[in-house]
């Protein structure tokens, strides 16, 4: 298997392959609308979304330059996604809706599961693959790895993972990177170094 490329987006910014892409104020309640001012968006049902879709988006987005241009993605590309706080955070302002103001919203409802992310993205890639979310207690190299495997095994070309976080303590950020099934040693350790470069572990 072989690194395409890499994104991140959380408080230390936004990074492509390393690159800053744009400073982001996580302190600001409105941080992620200025990240889709600044990457000049025109995609109006951004702002509806939950906070891990949001974050998907903006990630992906990011990455526009550097996409494998030698096969088309949309039935070629398999998704793979994880966090460990699954929809915790909409399923909270849910709750609250319901409870505190005495009216459930369908709006909020609808993301209560946190596949609802991919699906938005494949929605607005027009992808047609295979994909899957995964509830793991911290980032697993590893585990992203074997998911490559049994994708590559059924016939995908390429795997979009990230590891996709937004919980009740105010914690956000989205690691996405672009794997193909070529050969390369070490992608475990590899993977490992570029997120905690971009957390300044």
């Amino acid at each position: 298997m072989k690194l395409v490329y890499n994104a991140y987006l959380g408080p230390k910014g936004g990074f492509v392959n390393g690159e800053r892409k744009c400073v982001v104020d996580f302190s600001v309640k409105q941080h992620l609308k200025s990240v889709y001012e600044a990457l000049k968006l025109d995609y109006p049902k951004f702002h509806k979304m939950d906070v891990l879709s949001k974050l998907l988006i903006l990630t992906e987005e990011m990455t526009q330059d550097f996409k494998p241009t030698d096969v088309g993605l949309d039935d070629n590309l398999s998704l793979i996604m994880a966090n460990h706080s699954s929809s915790a955070l909409t399923d909270q302002r849910f709750i609250e809706s319901y409870t505190v103001q005495q009216n459930p919203s369908p709006s909020l409802f609808v993301y209560t599961l946190p596949n609802i992310a991919l699906g938005e993205l494949s929605i607005r890639r027009k992808w047609f693959g295979e994909n899957s979310f995964f509830i793991c207690e911290q980032f697993d190299a590893e585990f992203f790895i074997r998911q490559c495997r049994h994708a590559f095994l059924l016939g995908n070309r390429y795997t979009l993972c990230a590891w996709i976080e937004a919980d009740v303590r105010g914690n956000e950020e989205c690691f996405l990177f672009l794997v193909t099934d070529s050969d390369e040693e070490k992608l475990e350790e590899l993977l490992i170094h570029i997120l905690n470069t971009y957390r300044n572990e």
